[in-house]
């Protein structure tokens, strides 16, 4: 047969297992992903099993040196060297993944096409090749997803305001974000349970680039239409809203979900169904919910013990209690009435801000 498509087979053979490599260990040790890790490597390994037949007829047609496309035949441009951190940055990243990704695609397709011609010999089965390009094409949105969503569930972390609109009454919602921000909050969100949605997505838009100017987390409560029309970093549910596996389905990949619980078996589902962060409360009675159930810091401290996504404590919490919160594992302290209540909001978010590091202080020196 003729010698110019084993060579071919052979180019493209190694660069969807590169390309596939570089994928399989982000998923390793950027993403610490063991089961995402193995399908990539199985599919890498299936790959090379596939082509084991043609293995010496490859190896005796290669010739890399000779290559008239390759690096010693073509002056390429330098390439940056990429930042040597150990946390590499998102945009870095990800346009690692999908630079790796559209290789190992564009090689799959390649010997998709290879494989079907008739004089091949031993043959190669061509839709062995399209499965493995569609299944990588999942494998890249998922990479995506995760570490474009990683970025935001690292930032969950801190003190939590949440803008009730009840609560205001009338306030201004961005003069007092601004407060909010200015005081060392990290995350900001939006509640409204009974105001007019057209009028919530203009306070929405105006909140989420004032949260994206100052680098704060802007997630929205309970809509997730208004959350996908804002470009907000996320969306918060309760234990009677959409499902998760829904709103997973509905919500950019880049978009984080969080869910309140009251339970471990909640807490548990949540994290089984995909949250990205669990609000557990309350903790101590409180007057800006009706019908709270106050499950107090002992279950804050079972559910830490048992599952890894970061936690909110929420309910209830001043800076009379916070200290409280922080010593039981609570990652971020969700607040309302402890900040809108006060007269001076800048400097109720500075105080309780302070005592969250002074106790996070304290649990790192022991």
């Amino acid at each position: 047969m003729p010698l110019q498509p084993l060579r071919m087979i052979d180019a493209n053979l190694n660069r969807s297992s590169e390309g596939l490599r570089v994928l399989e260990d982000v998923a390793r040790f950027v993403l610490n992903d063991s089961e995402l890790s193995r399908r990539l490597r199985t599919l890498r390994h299936d790959l090379a099993q596939e082509t084991k037949s043609l293995r010496i007829g490859l190896l005796s047609q290669r010739g890399s040196e000779h290559d008239v496309g390759g690096p010693h035949s073509i002056s390429l441009p330098s390439r940056e060297r990429r930042p040597n951190t150990e946390t590499p940055s998102l945009p870095g990243l990800t346009d690692l993944v999908t630079a790796n990704a559209k290789r190992a695609e564009e090689a799959l397709r390649v010997i998709e096409e290879l494989a079907r011609l008739p004089e091949l010999s031993p043959p190669l089965n061509p839709s062995r090749f399209e499965q493995a390009r569609f299944a990588l094409y999942a494998f890249e949105r998922e990479l995506i997803s995760r570490i474009s969503r990683r970025d935001k569930i690292e930032r969950m972390r801190g003190l939590y305001v949440i803008l009730d609109r009840q609560f205001l009454a009338n306030r201004d919602e961005q003069g007092i974000a601004r407060h909010i921000i200015e005081g060392g909050a990290r995350v900001i969100q939006l509640r409204d349970k009974q105001g007019k949605r057209g009028e919530l997505l203009i306070i929405a838009q105006k909140l989420k680039e004032l949260c994206r100017q100052a680098d704060v987390l802007f997630i929205v409560n309970d809509y997730l239409d208004l959350a996908m029309a804002v470009d907000a970093d996320g969306l918060h549910v309760g234990q009677g809203d959409l499902p998760l596996p829904v709103i997973r389905r509905e919500l950019p990949i880049d978009e984080i979900v969080g869910c309140s619980v009251t339970t471990l078996s909640q807490a548990t589902k949540a994290r089984d169904d995909g949250a990205d962060y669990i609000a557990v409360g309350s903790m101590f009675p409180t007057t800006t919910k009706k019908e709270v159930t106050v499950v107090g810091v002992d279950m804050l401290k079972e559910i830490k013990r048992t599952v890894s996504t970061p936690l909110v404590a929420i309910g209830g919490i001043n800076r009379n209690n916070i200290g409280d919160v922080v010593a039981a594992g609570a990652d971020a302290v969700a607040v309302i009435s402890a900040v809108l209540g006060e007269e001076d909001i800048r400097g109720a978010v500075q105080t309780l801000v302070a005592e969250m590091d002074s106790v996070k202080g304290g649990c790192q020196n022991q």
